[in-house]
């Protein structure tokens, strides 16, 4: 909806992590500098850490675009809660190995003959696994084992973990992990961006789909979109995504504090869970937006006048939160990945709707 109305040529901030939209941070560009170095010594563990929504994922595609491909098979995995065989499984089919049928023994045999084929080529094999905090403590072990494997004195195989913060301290506090924990050779945390960041990461996003300024931003929008997400990129997202549907509904030309804050306040009633989600170290909205302090109401004497408006507002809360949950349910549809049907002949409703 918004895009059409700012005439913009797509959505500048959906959830999907999408490497066109990639804008390095100061904590994202000690991530690229720790991966580069990395990458450089072609050996070994490298671990990627950060909270919920902190642009890991972003990271790994932005890191895909721009390696070498003609140097490195890069492989990447998301993993869930799987056991190590299933992990030397998949591992060995992305090698393009059958592992059907075959013992661990075997199937290890065959990992190492997949990756020995791709150094044939020229290429070492680069293994990328999100999610890592999921793996069972054996997985981790399997893929310390998979590292051993060395052809002419050089590794064939090296491994990117990225994961949540708990990985980091499972990492660091697990007596059974120190064999993996000696093989790692670069190590970042993505922290939120900070304050002053805010502005030219909403102003890169617009302007990779065409903003030319409408709508405007005052000073004061971008220490509440700050204050309101705590800099996580996700939470920073999916505030602007709804400030701007708020902003083309009401057709604004400059998007203020006021209208970050009350969107925000929209969104905590609509998603109570907003605030719990930014994972550890976030701030959390209700503890970051400053309240304003309560204004004390005159005294009413009329107990009808009271009673007809108490009756009034609770109608107008009522319709307040059935127009939000239908706004949320339209903005749910309209950024998901299903086919869309053709509105034309129905255009003339919206037209009658525009002229009432």
């Amino acid at each position: 909806m918004y895009d059409e109305h700012y005439g913009l040529t797509g959505r500048p901030f959906q959830l999907t992590p999408d490497p066109k939209f990639w804008f390095e941070t100061g904590t994202h560009r000690k991530a690229m500098a720790y991966l580069g170095y990395g990458l450089a010594q072609g050996e070994g563990f490298i671990v990627i850490t950060g909270d919920i929504g902190a642009g890991k994922t972003t990271l790994v595609g932005h890191l895909m675009d721009t390696i070498d491909h003609q140097q490195l098979n890069a492989i990447k995995l998301v993993s869930t809660a799987i056991e190590a065989d299933d992990l030397l499984r998949i591992v060995a089919t992305e090698l393009q190995v059958d592992p059907s049928g075959l013992t661990k023994a075997e199937l290890l045999t065959a990992i190492e003959r997949g990756l020995h084929a791709v150094a044939r080529t020229g290429k070492r094999t680069l293994l990328i696994v999100d999610e890592a905090q999921a793996l069972p403590v054996s997985a981790l072990e399997e893929l310390r084992m998979l590292s051993n494997f060395q052809a002419g004195g050089h590794a064939l195989l090296q491994i990117v973990l990225l994961g949540q913060p708990e990985f980091r301290d499972r990492l660091h506090g697990s007596d059974r992990l120190e064999q993996l924990r000696q093989r790692v050779i670069a190590i970042h945390h993505l922290d939120p961006m900070e304050e002053h960041e805010v502005s030219d990461y909403l102003a890169h996003r617009l302007t990779v789909v065409g903003w030319t300024g409408n709508p405007d931003f005052s000073d004061d929008a971008f220490a509440a979109f700050y204050a309101a997400s705590a800099g996580v990129p996700r939470r920073l997202n999916l505030l602007a995504g709804r400030v701007m549907l708020y902003a083309a509904i009401e057709d604004l030309r400059v998007i203020d504090a006021a209208v970050v804050r009350s969107v925000q306040r929209d969104l905590e009633g609509d998603l109570p869970t907003l605030a719990t989600d930014t994972g550890k170290g976030a701030a959390t909205p209700a503890a970051s937006i400053a309240q304003p302090a309560p204004v004390a109401e005159a005294p009413r004497t009329d107990p009808a006048i009271e009673d007809r408006i108490a009756a009034l507002e609770a109608r107008l809360e009522v319709q307040d939160k059935a127009l939000r949950r239908v706004l949320t349910l339209l903005v749910d549809w309209v950024e998901s990945d299903t086919d869309k049907p053709d509105y034309a002949p129905i255009r003339g409703v919206a037209a009658w709707h525009d002229a009432a």
